[in-house]
């Protein structure tokens, strides 16, 4: 590739001067082009030597190799190739994969919503994360930079992913927060939500569940709806200042001091996951919860819902789009096996997804289990209460002949049958903070031994913080490097790091007030979806019809020693496109069909999340500020590069071959008559 640093001198005909000696010496003259010794021909053609032995061999014969200037950068760099890969696949595998990819997988027909994700893995996520690989590890920048030595216009597409990364990291660490609440109240026999305070005297408790309880009265105190703020909760405030404290201590040197705690926030939850697969796999009735999983309903492959879900959850939980692949691929050396570690690293994030919904669904069949066997349980209890000559048995099979009977009578036609059914229970989907906090923590409440409640509690909420932290660090790293590599930022990383976690923190308090949940379910539905959605649809448009395919193809022949395979091609040049796009489209619509945006408020009577009910005026404007905010950085910057010009290192465009991935290597004879050499139409360039 080439970068815009001074111009070459013009000959008086206007054409770019080439090495080597003139032709009326009797020698024929070349040029240098992406590495590559381009031959002019006494007939004007331009032959292409692209045979990869010789472009090796060309490349060691430059004097100024890309190592050498990998020296002369100064930037900083893995200490071994193992904390990289960590590093991705802690930024990768995160909360998600633990609480909403088994969600998902509830909701959208068990086996049948692992056809269309692992499809979608295939033609989405792997072509679009490699790009994110090759591009950060070729040009060793942050996104900011990236995008702009592309195309001067496209560094809005940098910005934009910083303030994704920003706003994202606003309420990521306010979960990290309440995972901390948690394993700080796990230190405690019994464990506060195993049951209702006051011995039965709290109404909302009753009317709930000890675990449902806690999660919304205990731990978040929250108001009855948005508009009443409630004040900041001490409590979770302290948290957040812990969990910020501890990001920025992991952050304060970069890579250098995140890359050595990653050894652990990275491994943990899987040796945590692994325990839990054994305690959930002999749990009674996790075979049902298994069998709910992988048996697939066919009939959910038609509905296009399914696929939709199925690929944005393939996008969402690589963890593209938002500049931190592309920071933590910057720090690798050039020449690295980008490809492989791209495939590497998202087979184990998806791998991890699945792994963790065999272990989620476990439990939920042990769940689902229980509360059906209580229900009948409480139903038996009844029935001999209110019905003397009652002497049968009660099971899953007849209890429904047993209510349809005795119906007439109030005690039984008051019963509450919800949790009787299990099949019910288990296709009862739960998503998010309900999953983790509510539902696997009732689960946990009934291991047995009970007394080893808190033991199980502890490993849970250090797994789920450890998978924070992990991802907190890719997400801020999104922020940081750019904003340094771009040099809007004058001082020292360190005080940058600083500075963006202090100002974090305070504009997270927002977060621990009593309505902060209300508040935090903003964020996550539009600061991280739309906006993410169109930067990756533009990157992968960038890269393969803006940079060019023939161009990142030669990237890789150089960084991994082999050109891409026709899988590749296939899923760059079209199905990633075409995917991404129907995504995009599909997306706005589902946004627009849904407007007014609405949210469900917490019910101090009932115990429960009410009705459905629109989101205040200040609320709405947020909801477009958290989608616009990024978005219109991309117009902004390319408004900008109009007027004024872009005075840092920029890829030049180059036409023929090399520009049009659907044409051949050789030019053809008009571009080389236009241009001189090998269709090269701007005369500022030098060689990387």
């Amino acid at each position: 590739m080439q970068l815009n640093n001074q111009p070459k001198m013009e000959e008086a005909n206007g054409s770019v001067p080439v090495e080597g000696k003139r032709k009326e010496d009797g020698e024929i003259p070349t040029a240098k082009v992406d590495n590559v010794e381009m031959t002019t021909l006494a007939d004007g053609k331009a032959v292409a030597e692209m045979e990869e032995g010789k472009m090796a061999n060309h490349v060691e014969a430059n004097k100024s190799t890309l190592e050498e200037e990998e020296e002369e950068e100064g930037r900083l760099a893995w200490d071994n190739k193992y904390q990289y890969l960590l590093s991705q696949i802690g930024f990768a595998v995160g909360l998600g994969n633990v609480w909403r990819f088994p969600y998902l997988c509830q909701r959208n027909g068990g086996g049948a919503f692992l056809i269309p994700y692992i499809i979608m893995l295939i033609i989405e996520g792997i072509p679009i994360f490699h790009i994110e690989f090759a591009i950060g590890q070729r040009i060793r920048k942050g996104s900011i930079s990236v995008w702009s030595a592309i195309s001067p216009y496209l560094g809005g597409l940098g910005w934009a992913s910083v303030a994704v990364s920003f706003f994202v990291g606003l309420y990521y660490n306010v979960i990290i927060a309440w995972c901390m609440f948690y394993l700080f109240n796990s230190f405690q026999s019994p464990l506060p939500w195993s049951s209702c305070p006051g011995n039965g005297t709290v109404a909302e408790c009753e009317a709930s569940s000890p675990t449902t309880f806690f999660w919304y009265r205990e731990t978040l105190d929250i108001t009855r709806d948005i508009e009443e703020s409630g004040g900041l909760d001490w409590r979770l405030t302290l948290c957040l200042f812990c969990a910020w404290l501890i990001v920025c201590m992991a952050m304060i040197k970069g890579i250098k001091s995140s890359g050595k705690a990653i050894y652990f926030t990275a491994t943990f939850p899987y040796v945590v996951l692994l325990i839990f697969f054994f305690r959930g796999v002999t749990l009674e009735g996790a075979g049902d919860g298994l069998a709910r999983m992988f048996t697939p309903q066919v009939d959910k492959l038609t509905d296009p819902v399914v696929w939709l879900e199925a690929a944005t959850q393939v996008f969402f939980s690589l963890g593209v789009a938002f500049g931190g692949l592309i920071s933590f691929s910057s720090y690798n050396p050039r020449k690295n096996n980008c490809t492989r570690d791209a495939v590497t690293v998202a087979i184990i994030n998806s791998s991890t997804s699945i792994f963790a919904c065999v272990v989620i669904f476990s439990v939920l069949g042990f769940k689902a289990t229980h509360d059906s066997q209580k229900c009948l349980d409480e139903f038996s209890l009844v029935l001999q209460r209110s019905v003397p000559e009652f002497n049968d048995t009660i099971n899953r099979g007849n209890y429904i002949d047993f209510q349809l009977a005795y119906n007439a009578t109030p005690a039984i036609r008051e019963f509450d049958f919800t949790t009787c059914d299990k099949v019910r229970n288990l296709d009862t989907a739960v998503e998010g903070t309900g999953l983790a906090f509510i539902v696997f923590t009732e689960a946990m409440n009934q291991f047995y031994p009970i007394a080893l409640g808190p033991l199980w509690s502890i490993l849970f909420f250090l797994m789920l913080l450890n998978l924070g932290l992990s991802s907190m660090f890719g997400t801020l790293e999104g922020v940081l490097t750019p904003i340094l590599d771009s040099g809007v930022w004058k001082f020292r990383k360190e005080f940058l790091v600083v500075t963006l976690c202090v100002v974090s923190f305070l504009t997270g308090l927002i977060f621990t007030q009593r309505s902060g949940n209300y508040w935090l379910d903003i964020f996550n539905d539009y600061s991280g979806t739309v906006p993410l959605l169109l930067i990756g649809f533009i990157e992968l448009i960038a890269v393969i019809w803006i940079y060019g395919f023939n161009r990142l193809s030669d990237d890789l022949l150089y960084m991994t020693g082999s050109r891409p395979n026709m899988y590749w091609k296939v899923t760059w040049l079209f199905l990633s496109p075409l995917s991404m796009g129907i995504i995009f489209a599909a997306t706005i619509y589902r946004e627009i069909s849904g407007f007014p945006a609405t949210y469900q408020s917490w019910d101090h009577v009932k115990g429960r999340l009410g009705e459905q009910e629109p989101y205040p005026w200040y609320a709405m404007m947020a909801c477009y500020l958290l989608v616009l905010l990024p978005l219109i950085c991309i117009p902004i910057v390319a408004v900008k590069r109009i007027f004024v010009p872009y005075d840092g290192e920029v890829i030049q465009p180059i036409a023929g071959a090399r520009w049009n991935p659907f044409r051949k290597s050789e030019p053809k004879k008009s571009d080389i008559a236009s241009s001189g050499v090998d269709g090269i139409v701007n005369p500022a360039v030098t060689e990387l």
